[in-house]
């Protein structure tokens, strides 16, 4: 049986794409390593958009999350310092998109990234918490992801049909606490690109709460141009831009994160 691990370990999941799983995951870490959390990034989504918005180019990733589940490359070698002081990284590339396929033969296959973060690579590292972030589709990194991790946080984007798209994550998640990974457990759906003034998003909020009760986060990430900018320059727009309204909200979800674990804890 692998360890417990020492790190709190966050994937941070949606099958659909432009939710805002990357921005979350990036700016959180960036957030948590602002309240004194040292955090670690997992990049899984082969398009590495994590990974060139905490400062890592692709010239620099010598090692991935390829060699990692792929061929069993330590995750010491794989890890870079990103952008952000107290926030590491094990960045992606487009070798990630084969991973299924190459993959499909291992009995293991599903439980790769656990065997990793549950053993003492990860405790070499010495972080507070691992930010997994997720391709937007529910295939076997996801599925590694979800079995490696204690919790799923998922940003839920404000427009029409959002809640629908849910059904099928829940019921994924459902399976994998069936099958492999019991604890797992729903950390928080975060309301993500919200536009206040708009009568639908404040309808998709009203419907979240009502459905969903206190899984849905206090905080609310708005629609924020400062957020979309952030990246261009390989930084966490909590760095960019600390007074905007997308920065005030990241921080208000690393404390309201914080602030359960330190309930749970206690």
């Amino acid at each position: 049986m692998p360890e417990e691990s020492p790190a709190r370990i966050i994937a941070i999941a949606n099958q659909k794409g432009g939710v805002g799983k990357t921005t979350t995951t990036i700016n959180l870490a960036a957030a948590l390593e602002k309240r004194g959390s040292r955090c670690l990034i997992v990049d899984l989504d082969p398009q590495g958009n994590a990974s060139t918005g905490i400062g890592i180019n692709i010239e620099d990733r010598i090692a991935t999350t390829y060699d990692l589940l792929i061929d069993g490359a330590l995750l010491a070698d794989v890890v870079r310092q990103s952008n952000v002081p107290g926030v590491v990284i094990a960045p992606a590339t487009t070798d990630l998109s084969s991973a299924d396929i190459e993959l499909v033969a291992n009995e293991r296959r599903s439980f790769l990234l656990r065997d990793i973060l549950r053993s003492d690579q990860l405790s070499a590292l010495d972080v507070d918490f691992v930010l997994i972030d997720c391709p937007p589709s529910l295939n076997l990194l996801t599925v590694n992801a979800m079995v490696a991790a204690d919790s799923i946080l998922i940003p839920l984007q404000s427009e029409f049909f959002a809640l629908e798209g849910l059904s099928q994550l829940m019921l994924t998640i459902r399976e994998i606490r069936q099958t492999a990974n019991p604890a797992l457990r729903i950390e928080g759906v975060l309301l993500t690109m919200h536009d206040q003034r708009n009568r639908l998003a404040q309808q998709v909020e009203a419907d979240a709460r009502e459905t969903l009760g206190e899984l849905v986060f206090r905080t609310i990430v708005p629609r924020n141009v400062r957020v979309s900018e952030a990246p261009s320059y390989a930084i966490p727009v909590l760095d960019y831009d600390p007074a905007s309204k997308g920065s005030l909200a990241y921080t208000a979800l690393a404390e309201e994160i914080l602030a359960r674990h330190a309930s749970v804890a206690a």
